[in-house]
């Protein structure tokens, strides 16, 4: 090796350890993941999940009925999310939780500041009480045929059961579109679509786990490109539509009006994404909430073989009659939601906040359970855990399971705007200053494999030392990508530090995610419990370590235009 070489990695070399010494090193105690786990998963040392042995008592699995087979779904403002709320609050009571309480916010969007204009845009609308009642649909001519399928979020009701001749359209997507149809479809029940759907063969596995590969792949990345996931379903990795959220909002509108004035009887849809066929219903809110729901026509998305049945013998010049019965049910007083808190006080620095959480509210099909009942009882079992462990932390603890996710962060962003920054103007408040970090989880069922550092460079040394306590349970894969689509961007968008985890992607994209699959069968105990242990061991080094998480810079505020980012 020559003088110059032998200098210059000496030179590297001191440069290496002088970054490493100015890292703050993390107190982490041993014995606090210990207690966690023995919270967690008992003290038979049976693992995850358990063993063969006699079944013990799984607290978590025991919410996750709760909150699905017993009173979901929970789509916003249905009865079942409020009595589902009313359960949440009464099981944290009984934990010894504090500050327990179902907080309102109003679905209402606020009145246009002055001198705001809205462009002939049609705002956002409220959120009403809505469930469905009852269903019956078939096909009755040429034969019989029971046709699965779910009434759209926000939908009316027929009048009792309802027969028409089937005819198939194509989705109008210009006013042009529909001056073509007028008088064509009175008495009509409508079929959404140009022909038969394409059904990919399905010859790969519906679940998968990450590779040791694919959890490399996510990391290289110098800079942020927003994407992130497998496959390319990861949060914010989807295209847009090529109109703005108020144009799509104002078009949908009209699109009701005019099936109501066509006179037809129920609007028939359906899709070929991968959660789309195998018996699978891929739908969430096909019905406008703009102007009065409750005299939206019936709508009703169908399985894809049942729907291309129908079309092929259309396709064939063959008459098809169909029937449907639903029922649906409207409260359009109840527009106030809420979200469920729940806290352990600090000690040392109570006016200082952790938070962990989750969105509370699903879609309809299924009974939403991994998007998001498991992400809600995780946070809750944190909750559990930290408070019957005794552990004493020196800030306050704050748990929020959010309602309005899936129609576009609501709930979280009324919060954020509440109580640490209105984004529009950004001026912080002093819980803003008082706040040290934010914890998510809305990927479904599996285990935490890393976290996404949301473009926030200066978290990586810290996190890397918390993975390194538990590598155990988890590679800790880190990523300076960000992932959207759920509600740490809400904490994000006012400069909180906010963080969703890595997860195994399961079935989430490939069966669960918005479908009548999202049901209790797909949650897999151990991963629960995994995540549960991960999530209460960072909450409370984020509750205990002496400065709070680093932030980003503040962004610039948006200006009364801003909008936030879409559920899922």
């Amino acid at each position: 090796m020559s003088r110059k070489t032998l200098v210059l990695a000496l030179l590297f070399l001191l440069v290496s350890v002088l970054l490493v010494a100015q890292q703050p090193v993390e107190r982490i105690d041993l014995n606090v993941i210990h207690k966690l786990k023995t919270a967690e998963l008992g003290g038979g040392g049976g693992g995850f999940g358990g063993g063969r042995g006699a079944p013990r008592p799984v607290p978590i699995m025991e919410t996750m009925y709760n909150l699905t087979d017993h009173y979901g779904p929970r789509l916003t403002n249905s009865p079942q999310f409020r009595a589902a709320g009313e359960w949440a609050v009464g099981q944290l009571k009984e934990w010894g939780l504090s500050n327990v309480h179902l907080e309102k916010w109003s679905t209402v969007p606020p009145p246009p500041a002055p001198g705001e204009t809205t462009g002939g845009r049609a705002p956002r609308a409220a959120i009403p009480s809505w469930e469905m009642t009852g269903y019956e649909g078939a096909m009755v001519s040429p034969t019989y045929m029971p046709i699965i399928g779910y009434p759209q979020a926000w939908c009316g009701s027929t009048d009792g059961k309802v027969t028409g001749d089937a005819i198939m359209i194509a989705n109008p997507a210009t006013m042009a579109d529909m001056d073509k149809l007028h008088g064509t479809l009175k008495g009509k029940i409508v079929l959404l679509g140009t022909g038969p759907l394409d059904l990919d063969f399905p010859d790969s596995a519906l679940g998968a786990r990450y590779t040791d590969t694919e959890l490399k792949e996510l990391v290289p990345e110098v800079l942020p490109t927003g994407g992130a996931g497998r496959g390319g379903f990861g949060r914010g990795g989807r295209g847009g539509p090529t109109l703005s959220d108020e144009e799509q909002r104002a078009f949908t509108a009209r699109l009701a009006t005019f099936w109501k004035e066509e006179g037809a009887l129920v609007i028939v849809s359906s899709n070929a994404t991968t959660r789309g066929s195998s018996g699978v219903v891929s739908a969430s809110n096909g019905s406008p909430r703009n102007g009065d729901p409750t005299k939206n026509v019936p709508s009703v998305s169908v399985t894809a073989e049942n729907f291309n049945r129908v079309a092929r013998l259309l396709a064939h010049s063959v008459p098809v009659k169909l029937s449907f019965n639903i029922q649906t049910k409207f409260d359009m007083a109840q527009t106030d939601s809420f979200n469920v808190i729940a806290e352990i006080p600090g000690t040392s620095k109570a006016n200082e906040l952790v938070m962990v959480g989750g969105h509370f509210d699903s879609w309809h099909m299924g009974t939403g359970a991994t998007d998001n009942g498991a992400g809600s009882a995780i946070a809750m079992e944190v909750m559990r855990i930290l408070k019957a462990s005794d552990l004493k932390m020196d800030r306050t603890v704050r748990m929020a399971l959010w309602g309005g996710e899936e129609e576009g962060l609501l709930g979280s962003a009324a919060y954020v705007k509440e109580h640490f920054a209105d984004p529009a103007t950004m001026k912080t408040t002093s819980e803003h200053d008082g706040f040290a970090g934010y914890f998510n989880i809305d990927n479904g069922t599996g285990r935490i494999r890393g976290v996404y550092l949301q473009g926030n460079e200066m978290m990586r040394p810290i996190f890397e030392q918390w993975f390194a306590a538990i590598k155990d349970l988890t590679p800790g894969i880190l990523t300076i990508r960000n992932t959207g689509g759920t509600d740490h961007q809400s904490f994000d968008a006012v400069g909180l530090p906010g963080f969703q985890f890595i997860q195994d992607p399961m079935d989430y994209d490939s069966r669960t995610h918005h479908t009548n699959m999202d049901t209790y069968e797909r949650i897999q105990q151990a991963d629960m419990e995994q995540m549960a242990i991960i999530e209460a061991f960072f909450v409370y080094q984020a509750a205990t370590r002496p400065e709070k998480l680093p932030r980003k810079d503040l962004p610039a505020a948006r200006g009364a235009g801003g909008r936030g980012g879409a559920g899922n």
